[in-house]
């Protein structure tokens, strides 16, 4: 009702991958599923507003900032991450940066070497309700 926000759903299907031999220096920006068993040197962002996920698989490696709406890291990444709606650390995941999310999932093993900042709801504009009387 009043003061809820709509939850993103998360991407579940992966439209894209990074293979296991591929090297990718450059900028990724990308729309739907990623999913990197390679290695980016670069910035992965997601290019729109709507639902993205990106998967870091357990030998995967970043090197470069997030921004994505889901994340799911089970390997290395050296750089800050910003998930704006999920972040789930699995138990490979090694991260070195700050780390910013609305909801935060770690399983036991996950280290990261950086600050957690928990992202805090974006707040709502209240509408104020005029009083319909009878006059006085």
């Amino acid at each position: 009702m009043f003061g809820r926000k709509k939850q993103h759903v998360p991407q579940k299907q992966i439209d894209s991958l990074i293979g296991a031999s591929t090297t990718i220096e450059g900028d990724i920006d990308f729309v739907g599923g990623l999913r990197v068993d390679g290695r980016v040197k670069g910035h992965i962002h997601s290019s729109s507003n709507g639902p993205s996920t990106l998967v870091i698989s357990e030998k995967a490696m970043v090197d470069g900032e997030i921004r994505v709406s889901h994340v799911v890291v089970d390997g290395s990444v050296n750089g800050p991450i910003y998930a704006s709606e999920y972040l789930e650390l699995l138990p490979n995941a090694r991260i070195t940066g700050d780390v910013s999310y609305r909801t935060l999932e770690m399983q036991v093993g996950a280290v990261v070497d950086g600050r957690l900042l928990h992202m805090q709801q974006e707040t709502v504009d209240v509408v104020e309700l005029k009083r319909i009387g009878t006059g006085t």
